[in-house]
């Protein structure tokens, strides 16, 4: 109880009541002094999560006649329960504890999940759930304070949504720092987070019902997908990530940005079309292009890189004319594909790695090369430390997080003498690096973005009928 003496409630046959753990901010209810325990409608019931706290989510439909109006819930498993019902029909339950409010008091209770379309009312309250200081009239109803329906088609829905538990998929193939960090940071706000091995989901196309499928099995329904897509699987990643996009799963990223970031190509011309900055660059496919290729970015040094490089491998810098015709000569004996790019002299072998989450640069770090070395990546021995950065920077940032359409994104720029210059969006950043550098939960952030986007939304109203 909220109060250590609570006052006398007295309920009819009928009560609008609340469920505010499982963001059910009005309901009405049967009481049925006959039935012992209280029974919830529920549909798409699925317990998940570890053998030691199993957890169960499902939908609730509040309003009787709006089935296209669903309410995602979640709870503690604490029981599976043979019920049976007043026709006399048994079956098995879940069972959860959630809390019940009345008229400013509260008190926890046990609740069935069962289907109950056929029912006039959403919720049946049991003798369990009716205490002590609970009378009961059978023949009155709505004698506490009623509620309405209005609620879950308003803004104020919000301010009713919990934080419920999530079930989330990394796809991932590593088990590295950035996958253990998302299984642990979503496992301590109670989340169930399961790391998929990406090249081993198939997938069922078609129109009625598309799936996804792993080892063997059909994968549930999951609250949200974080790609953490290698780049030498990317065609294949952001094939499964258009099929979870398809079933109407929440992807931190969506297959479209992965797909443009990761072309070095693509990703130029998109930075190009939104006017942001980046290095001059230039590509051409015929080998007689080669001088006016390098014409076209100015003078050596310069850089040529693969369109499919990654960490800093694949990546040269041409120090004279000739070098480059060389690097060139033998890229194109490779047939491989690859950019020539201005280098930006006076970035000194240094980048900036702005991360953005959620349209917010929530961290920034300096990263100097290796001595000796212009490329600044961890993982070629290079160093981060903590920088402020410009709102010029910051802007420019979020600006090229926005133009590949990414809630996550680490955005790598150069300071160069006319403003900030965009080196790449890469749509799978590493925490390791900002994390032990900033010191900030880089991880948490991000849950926090997708528990903003996978809470209930107020559903919308259908149109009015003539």
């Amino acid at each position: 109880m909220t109060d250590s003496t609570p006052k006398p409630l007295h309920f009819g046959w009928e009560e609008w009541v609340s469920l505010p753990e499982l963001g059910l901010p009005a309901i009405s209810a049967k009481v049925d002094t006959g039935a012992r325990t209280s029974a919830l409608h529920a549909s798409e019931i699925e317990a998940f999560g570890a053998k030691s706290s199993p957890k169960v989510r499902f939908y609730v439909h509040p309003v009787p006649g709006r089935e296209d109006m669903a309410i995602p819930c979640s709870a503690d498993l604490v029981d599976r329960r043979e019920v049976t019902s007043s026709n006399g029909e048994t079956e098995m339950r879940c069972v959860i504890r959630t809390k019940l409010e009345v008229a400013g008091q509260s008190w926890p209770i046990e609740v069935t999940l069962t289907n109950r379309a056929s029912m006039s009312s959403r919720m049946l309250l049991g003798r369990q759930a009716l205490t002590d200081h609970i009378s009961i009239s059978p023949t009155e109803r709505h004698l506490q304070p009623e509620l309405g329906y209005d609620v879950y088609s308003s803004r104020k829905m919000r301010s009713h949504a919990p934080n419920r538990a999530l079930r989330v998929a990394v796809l991932s193939r590593e088990n590295n720092y950035s996958t253990r960090r998302l299984v642990e940071a979503g496992e301590a706000r109670g989340h169930a987070v399961e790391v998929i091995d990406t090249t081993r989901c198939y997938m069922a196309i078609n129109a009625l019902a598309p799936e996804v499928h792993y080892d063997g099995k059909r994968l549930p329904r999951y609250d949200a997908v974080i790609p953490r897509i290698g780049a030498s699987i990317t065609p294949y990643g952001t094939a499964v990530i258009r099929q979870f996009e398809t079933i109407g799963t929440w992807c931190v990223n969506g297959s479209a940005g992965i797909t443009a970031s990761r072309d070095k190509l693509h990703a130029h011309q998109v930075l190009a079309r939104h006017r942001i900055g980046m290095p001059t660059t230039a590509f051409a496919a015929s080998p007689k292009d080669t001088g006016n290729l390098i014409g076209l970015v100015g003078s050596a040094p310069l850089i040529v890189k693969l369109l499919e490089s990654t960490q800093g491998k694949g990546v040269v810098l041409a120090e004279t004319r000739k070098a480059a015709e060389s690097v060139i000569s033998a890229f194109r004996g490779l047939k491989a594909n690859f950019l020539v790019q201005h280098f930006v002299k006076e970035a000194a072998g240094e980048d900036i790695r702005c991360l953005v989450i959620g349209g917010k640069v929530v961290a920034a770090i300096k990263r100097t090369g290796a001595e000796g070395d212009f490329r600044s990546n961890l993982h070629q021995g290079g160093t981060a430390s903590v920088t402020r950065i410009t709102k010029t920077e910051r802007d420019t940032a979020l600006r090229a997080a926005r133009a590949f359409g990414l809630n996550m994104a680490g955005v790598d720029l150069l300071r160069s003498e006319d403003g900030p210059k965009v080196l790449e969006v890469n749509s799978s950043p590493g925490f390791e690096g900002i994390e032990v550098a900033t010191g900030k939960d880089i991880v948490g952030r991000l849950f926090d973005e997708i528990e903003l986007h996978v809470r209930p939304k107020p559903a919308r109203k259908r149109p009015a009928t003539s």
